[in-house]
């Protein structure tokens, strides 16, 4: 990570996971930082997006631990189980559903958000990327289906944006932004993984995630970006 000033703390939420852990590791290897930390349900403090107080924990522990917090990635994010569905038809919209899919894809990422912004430095390029979907993108939706993580999505690439607008106040040279990481062979993905599709392995998705992490520039904060660094219509 070349643009990202030396010395510094990397964050990943959903270490736990496929791209999570591969993140953790390229950043470790990567040795611009001199902490990276991965949370998730099972680390230790425990994060998880559908108990508040627990991101909250998570972040006054993170700032306890001295060293700017100079890049924060949202590797998290749920498709079907965990009581979701990848719905086919409205008919199989379930209220319980939609409102878990909200909670993990939308809700949680934004208080997420709101406990880890405030602690990204006043000055000198930083980074928070959450992990979005180009199904997400309501002018790329020619198929239809997915409605509850379609509709999450894009309810999490309105609040990164926002956020980013907010958070630009202050912090100039930060950077919020959602990206797509392309489809990628983990679970969440690979029921759905269609012939001709390219599936990636975690590492070089997260290779590629963080070589667009490290082009960004205050201008692209707000963005909605593939792992190749190019913008997908909202």
């Amino acid at each position: 990570m070349k643009s990202i000033p030396p010395g510094g703390v990397a964050l990943v939420i959903g270490a736990n996971g496929g791209i999570g852990s591969a993140l953790v590791s390229a950043l470790v290897a990567d040795g611009c930082f001199v902490d990276v930390i991965g949370l998730s349900r099972s680390s230790t403090p425990r994060l998880d997006l559908t108990i508040p107080s627990s991101i909250e924990d998570a972040a006054a522990q993170v700032v306890s631990g001295g060293g700017d917090l100079r890049l924060v990635i949202d590797a998290t994010g749920v498709l079907e189980g965990d009581g979701c569905v990848a719905e086919k038809t409205y008919r199989q919209l379930d209220a319980l559903g939609m409102a878990r899919a909200f909670a993990i894809n939308a809700i949680g990422p934004a208080l997420l958000m709101k406990h880890f912004l405030p602690l990204l430095p006043r000055a000198g390029k930083s980074v928070f990327a959450s992990l979005s979907a180009r199904v997400g993108s309501i002018g790329d939706n020619h198929l239809g289906g997915w409605y509850s993580y379609r509709a999450s999505k894009a309810a999490l690439n309105q609040i990164v944006h926002t956020a980013a607008i907010e958070l630009g106040r202050t912090r100039p040279g930060a950077i919020c932004v959602a990206i797509h990481p392309g489809t990628v062979a983990t679970r969440l993905s690979q029921r759905f993984a269609k012939s001709g599709l390219e599936v990636q392995p975690p590492e070089l998705a997260a290779m590629r995630m963080l070589t667009v992490i490290d082009t960004l520039t205050p201008a692209s904060s707000g963005g909605f970006l593939d792992q190749r660094g190019q913008v997908i219509a909202w």
